[in-house]
C-alpha cells in the first residue's frame, strides 16, 4: 500500500490550499484516514481525521478553516485549507488505517509528507 500526498506549496497569508491524498495497492478496505502535520522543531500533531462513514474531528486551531473529506471510491482523502495562517507552516503527512488482501488485520500507512509554506 501506498499513499501519495500533494497540493502543497507556497501560499500568502489568507490564501487557500488543497491537499490530497490518493491510496493505491491491495486495499480491501480504509477505516480513518487523518492529516497531520509538523513544523520546523516541533512534533508532528493530528490536524484533522475522517472515519470510512465520513464522521470528522478537528485540532481547535484549525476549526473553521479547515474541511477534510475523502472519496471511498477513488480511496482518496482531501483537506481543504482556508484562511491560512503563518502557523500553519508546516509538512503535512497524510495517515490511513489499511485493511489489505495480504495480511489480517489493520496497518497504518504514511504518505510521504507535502510542505505548506505560509508567507508574505
Amino acid at each position: 500500500v501506498q499513499l501519495q500526498a500533494s497540493g502543497g506549496g507556497l501560499v500568502q497569508p489568507g490564501g487557500s490550499l488543497r491537499l490530497s491524498c490518493a491510496a493505491s495497492g491491495s486495499i480491501f478496505s480504509i477505516n480513518d484516514m487523518g492529516w497531520y502535520r509538523q513544523a520546523p522543531e516541533k512534533q508532528r500533531e493530528l490536524v484533522a481525521y475522517i472515519t470510512n462513514r465520513g464522521s470528522t474531528n478537528y485540532q481547535d486551531s484549525v476549526k473553521g478553516r479547515f474541511t477534510i473529506s475523502r472519496d471511498n471510491a477513488k480511496n482518496t482523502m482531501y483537506l481543504q485549507m482556508n484562511n491560512l495562517k503563518f502557523e500553519d507552516t508546516a509538512v503535512y503527512y497524510c495517515n490511513a488505517e489499511v485493511a489489505t488482501y495480504e495480511l489480517p488485520g489493520v496497518y497504518s500507512y504514511w504518505g510521504q509528507g507535502t510542505l505548506v509554506t505560509v508567507s508574505s
